[in-house]
């Protein structure tokens, strides 16, 4: 018998016995836990669980020893909090289009410069309403011809320095990177860093398929081809590509017998590409740049003169969006800005230090915690469940944000809660953000029990023996169980 069972076995030994309606409801979760530890599919899991009730404060149940596991993207409720407590909920990102140089008549004798603030958000599809709908870079075009400016002699520059040039976590895996999901953070985004391949594939499987163009286009960028048709009905080809390098190569399957098969991969130049759409925009509108694209390198000693600026919609939504979608591409970008904001250096590293020293400052022991990125998709982080649910309890109860928080967590059956059966959580029973990747199956969140009892919890399994599909079972019977206690 493991040292979890035994634990737990020793638990229900000194529960016996006890009286009183709160002993006997804590004795019974901790019974539950110790129960559903014994399946046979997390014999040789790594298993950390963390109960506590979010208005007194008391353990109701935990495993022992508090393991430092791998959370997934359960962390980005840490990112999302951090961010929430050091910005406030109303921030807004910035991104400003200026200008070097002076403006004579219909000329500007200078460069064009787009200026980055980090905004994750900017001509997000996820926020068609606030850039896509009136189109940002109209609003730019309009600040060139307010100043009538026809003729620009110099280049379109992009300065993206707020944030490090590499756009990568070191530990992010090759299989991600060319991925949407493995988007990286420059400090001019744009498009949410995605772009989309459309494929047509043959009737027969096994054959290979045809790229016919990306959404939006990007100039310069090569494909090695590998993908072939398939009787699976479903996406299972994977782009290969590094941050900068436009040879990408894309390999595995699409279903077969298709005209228009969709599938999205990361953008390799942010800033370029945002350049590229801005130079067409201007020439649609009969506006001529003499010079090229350029990125700015190092410091540049020319006094800049503004155009226009484009806000970000409220943090808040930006991590509303973060928690209940999932998306790492904004966590990452929300640490580099805390680092930038209290370093002047807006680095990954730099990120991670400020975000395990906020935790400290309010009491909270991060021993055990070592973190390598902001959205959880690094195999190298890891956690305690303790240590989750001492921060989810800190912004029950001191944070002035604690209802947007927990708000901006998804509850049965959406967001990445779609798995769970909706009649076993009513109303908004269950708010949690789930992490998940090979063998790692994690939640983290506030459960209702139908006593009216509000219950913080973070559940980590890591190489459990099963599926992924039968985890969400297992982890789903648990809370069922935890709710009817």
């Amino acid at each position: 018998m493991n040292k979890v069972k035994l634990f737990f076995a020793g638990l229900f030994i000194l529960c016996v016995g006890k009286m009183g309606t709160a002993q006997q409801t804590n004795c019974s979760f901790k019974n539950e836990v110790a129960l559903w530890t014994t399946h046979t599919a997390l014999r040789h899991a790594g298993i950390g669980i963390y109960l506590q009730d979010s208005e007194t404060g008391e353990v109701l149940a935990q495993t022992d020893p508090q393991l430092s596991l791998v959370p997934g993207s359960t962390l980005k409720l840490i990112t999302t909090a951090t961010a929430l407590e050091m910005l406030g909920p109303d921030f807004r990102f910035e991104t400003q289009l200026a200008y070097s140089g002076e403006i004579k008549n219909d000329t500007l004798f200078g460069d064009l410069v787009i200026v980055g603030g980090g905004d994750p958000a900017l001509g997000s599809n996820y926020f068609k309403e606030h850039y896509l709908d009136n189109h940002f870079l109209n609003d730019w075009i309009k600040s060139l011809q307010n100043r009538n400016i026809v003729h620009i002699t110099g280049n379109l520059v992009t300065d993206a320095t707020i944030f490090e040039d590499q756009m990568i976590p070191n530990t992010w895996i090759w299989e991600d990177l060319g991925n949407y999901y493995g988007a990286g953070a420059s400090g001019l985004s744009v498009y949410d860093n995605l772009y989309k391949i459309h494929f047509s594939s043959p009737q027969q499987s096994g054959e290979p398929t045809r790229i016919k163009y990306t959404n939006p286009y990007i100039p310069g960028l090569e494909f090695e081809n590998q993908v072939k048709s398939s009787n699976i009905n479903r996406d299972l080809a994977y782009v290969f590509g590094a941050p900068k390098s436009n040879k990408h190569t894309i390999r595995g399957t699409i279903p077969k017998g298709r005209n228009d098969f969709v599938i999205k991969a990361s953008v390799p130049d942010p800033p370029f590409l945002l350049a590229w759409e801005l130079k067409n925009r201007m020439a649609e509108n009969g506006l001529s740049l003499a010079g090229f694209i350029q990125e700015k390198k190092g410091l540049n000693h020319w006094p800049l003169h503004p155009l226009t600026r484009t806000l970000s919609p409220k943090l808040i939504d930006i991590v509303r969006v973060t928690n209940h979608e999932s998306v790492n591409l904004f966590a990452e970008h929300l640490l580099k800005y805390l680092a930038w904001l209290t370093h002047g250096e807006g680095s990954t590293q730099k990120g991670l230090d400020v975000m395990t020293d906020f935790w400290e400052k309010q009491g909270i022991r991060m021993d055990g915690c070592f973190l390598a990125d902001g959205s959880g998709l690094s195999h190298f982080n890891a956690i305690t469940a303790r240590q989750m649910v001492d921060i989810l309890y800190y912004m029950k109860t001191n944070s002035l944000q604690s209802n947007l928080f927990f708000n901006s967590l998804p509850y049965v059956p959406n967001g990445t809660l779609y798995f769970f059966n909706p009649l076993n959580f009513p109303g908004k029973s269950l708010r949690a953000k789930s992490g998940s990747m090979t063998r790692v199956r994690c939640y983290a969140g506030e459960i209702t029990t139908q006593n009216n009892q509000h219950v913080l919890f973070a559940i980590f399994l890591n190489n459990f023996s099963c599926s992924q599909t039968e985890a969400i079972k297992l982890v789903e019977e648990l809370l069922v169980r935890i709710a009817e206690n």
